[in-house]
C-alpha cells in the first residue's frame, strides 16, 4: 500500500499520558536522524534534530515507528502525487487513500499504528482521515507548532493528528498543543476565544447546516441525507449560508497563497525527475503572482471573512461533509488538477478563515465505502469540536464541572494539570457573594464563604469540564488548606470547586476587594 518511506527501531518509551502509544510521521516532520524528504528523495536530509512537536510526544511517551508517504511537498488531496507509490484507501484498492497525508491516515486505519501525525494546509489530515474510516483533527492555527515541518504554505499549515478514536486524538492534540516561542506563526491557547457570545452555559450545542443543494456525488449525497437525519444528536440543528465559506474555498489556490508555496519550495522543483508534474504545474504559477495579486486576495478573504462572520455568534459548531465523492485512482489519473480541486471544495477555506475543524466517521455509503464528516468552528473552540465528535462516536464520557480561581486559571502556572487530564474550560462564571479570598503562601487564592451577611462582590472563577474518571488523581494533587468540595456560583448553581479550609482564612491577607486572582496580579504588578 505505498504506506512508509522510512522505519526506524522503536524506542523505550517515557512514562507519560502517551505511555506506549505508537505513532507514525508524516514525512515532512523532522524525526532525528532520519531524512526528511517531503516526498522528493533528490532533496531529502538527514535531521539533526525533532520537530518541537514530537519532542513533545515522545517526553508524554509515545514511540515513533517511522515516516510515511504523502503527496508531494504536501501538495495535494489525493494521495497519489509521491515517487514512492500512490496509497489507496484501506476500504477499496481502486479508490484513493486521500492526501497528502496519504500514508499517515493508512497506517492507522490498518491498525499499524495508534496515532500519526500530518499536516493540513488545505484539508490534508481531513481528506485522508475521511476516505479511511478514521478521526482525524486539525487544529486552530498556531496551536500546534509547526518548527521542523517542511513547510507548504507557512502561514497556513497545521499539524494535524490522526486516531481511530476520539479519545485517542484528543490525548495526543492536549500534549502537541503547546506554545513554542522559537516559532513566528505558534500562538498561545490563551490568546485565542474560548466561547460562543451568548451561549447558554450547559445548554444544547447549535449546529449549523448548509441551506443549499452542496452538488455531491450520488453515494455521497446518500449518506450526507443520513447524516441530516442524524444531526439533532449534537444538538440544536439550524439551516444557515455558507456561500461565503465555499467561495473562500476557491482563493487558496488562485490567490497569493500559491505564490506562498513558491517562495516555500519552488526553486526545488527544476531540474528534478522525481518532481511529480502536476506539482510542479501547479506550483509555478506561484511564481507569476504579483504584489497586487496578493492584496487583492487578501482583501477578497477580508470580504468573504466578515461576510462570513456572523455565524459564529449563531452556532456552536457547522457541520459539512469532508469531501463531495470518493474518487478512484483512475479518474485521478485521468484529471489530477479536476478531481482534486473538487475534494477541496469544502476544506480549503478552514485555515484561510482561522477556524478549527474536526473530521470523523459518518454512516458508510451504501457501496461500504467510508462517508466522512467534519464540525468547523472558529480557532480557540478545538475543545468544543472534540465533544461533538465524540458524542456523535459515542465516546462521549461522564464529566463534572470544576470551578478554579487561581493558578489552575488559563495562562497561569498549574493550568497544564488540568489541560492534560482532558478538561475542557466550558465558562466564565463568578461566585456567590458570600464567598471571600484571601492570600496563601505560593502565592495563591483561597475561597472560603463566609456567614456574614455583608454581599461581597462575587469571585472571579473559571469553570472547567473534567472526566469524572480523573477527578479523584486531580484533587490529589491539591495541597492545604486548599481541597476540592462544592461552590455555589453566582447564579444559584452549586458545582465542585477549589475552596480553602477556616485555618487558612486569616483576615490580615484578605484580598476580596480585587473580585479576582488575576485582578490581584495585575494590581500588584502595578
Amino acid at each position: 500500500m505505498n504506506v512508509w518511506i522510512s522505519r526506524v527501531e522503536p524506542v523505550v518509551a517515557a512514562p507519560g499520558p502517551l505511555h506506549g502509544l505508537t505513532m507514525a510521521l508524516k514525512d515532512n516532520i523532522d524525526l532525528a536522524g532520519v531524512p526528511t524528504t517531503a516526498g522528493d528523495p533528490r532533496n531529502s536530509r538527514p535531521a539533526s534534530r525533532n520537530a518541537f512537536v514530537v519532542d513533545q510526544l515522545i517526553a508524554a511517551g509515545a514511540v515513533p515507528l517511522g515516516k510515511t508517504n504523502l503527496d508531494q511537498y504536501a501538495t495535494g488531496l489525493v494521495g497519489t502525487r509521491s515517487p514512492y507509490g500512490a496509497c489507496h484507501s484501506v476500504f477499496s484498492a481502486d479508490h484513493v487513500s486521500g492526501g497528502s497525508s496519504s500514508g499517515s491516515a493508512v497506517a492507522v486505519a490498518s491498525g499499524q499504528v495508534d496515532f500519526a501525525l500530518g499536516t493540513d494546509t488545505a484539508g490534508s489530515g481531513r481528506v485522508p482521515a475521511a476516505f479511511n474510516r478514521i478521526v482525524g483533527i486539525k487544529p486552530s492555527r498556531g496551536l500546534v507548532s509547526a518548527r521542523g515541518v517542511v513547510p507548504a504554505c507557512r502561514s497556513l499549515d497545521c499539524v494535524t493528528v490522526m486516531a481511530r478514536s476520539v479519545r485517542t486524538a484528543r490525548a495526543v492534540f492536549n500534549v502537541m498543543a503547546a506554545f513554542d516561542p522559537d516559532d513566528a506563526w505558534s500562538r498561545r491557547a490563551s490568546d485565542l476565544p474560548r466561547s460562543r457570545a451568548g451561549r447558554t452555559p450547559g445548554g444544547a450545542a447549535v449546529i449549523g447546516v448548509p441551506d443549499l443543494d452542496l452538488d455531491l456525488d450520488p453515494l455521497h449525497e446518500q449518506a450526507w441525507q443520513q447524516t441530516l437525519d442524524q444531526a439533532d444528536r449534537l444538538g440544536d440543528v439550524v439551516k444557515v449560508d455558507v456561500r461565503p465559506l465555499l467561495e473562500a474555498a476557491e482563493l487558496l489556490y488562485s490567490g497569493p497563497w500559491l505564490a506562498e508555496r513558491w517562495l516555500a519550495f519552488g526553486d526545488k522543483l527544476d531540474d528534478d525527475p522525481a518532481v511529480d508534474p502536476t506539482v510542479r504545474s501547479i506550483v509555478h504559477n506561484g511564481a507569476t503572482l504579483t504584489a497586487a495579486d496578493a492584496f487583492a486576495g487578501f482583501d477578497r478573504l477580508a470580504t468573504l471573512t466578515r461576510a462570513s462572520e456572523h455565524l459564529w455568534t449563531e452556532l456552536d459548531a457547522l457541520l459539512l461533509p469532508v469531501t463531495s465523492g470518493h474518487p478512484t485512482l483512475a479518474e485521478v489519473a485521468a484529471d489530477p488538477v479536476g478531481v482534486n480541486s473538487r475534494l477541496g471544495r469544502f476544506t480549503n477555506m478552514v485555515n484561510l478563515l482561522d477556524l478549527c475543524a474536526v473530521a470523523f466517521p459518518g454512516p458508510d455509503r451504501s457501496d461500504g465505502l467510508p462517508f466522512g464528516v467534519q464540525l468547523l468552528a472558529p480557532a480557540g473552540h478545538d475543545q468544543v469540536l472534540m465533544d461533538l465528535a465524540a458524542v456523535w462516536c459515542g465516546e462521549a464520557t461522564e464529566e463534572v464541572l470544576l470551578a478554579v480561581a487561581g493558578a489552575h486559571l488559563t495562562g497561569q502556572p498549574l493550568n497544564d494539570e488540568l489541560v492534560r487530564r482532558g478538561a475542557r474550560l466550558a465558562f466564565d462564571a463568578r461566585t456567590a457573594s458570600s464567598y471571600r479570598m484571601y492570600l496563601l503562601d505560593g502565592p495563591r487564592p483561597g475561597l472560603t464563604r463566609t456567614l456574614s451577611d455583608e454581599a461581597g462582590p462575587g469571585i472571579d472563577v473559571e469553570v472547567w469540564s473534567l472526566p469524572a474518571a480523573e477527578l479523584g488523581g486531580f484533587a490529589a494533587t491539591v495541597e492545604p488548606p486548599l481541597a476540592i468540595g462544592p461552590l455555589e456560583l453566582s447564579d444559584g448553581r452549586r458545582i465542585l470547586g477549589f475552596v480553602c479550609t477556616a485555618d487558612g482564612a486569616d483576615p490580615a491577607r484578605d484580598i476580596t476587594s480585587f473580585g479576582g486572582w488575576r485582578s490581584y496580579l495585575a494590581g500588584r504588578s502595578a
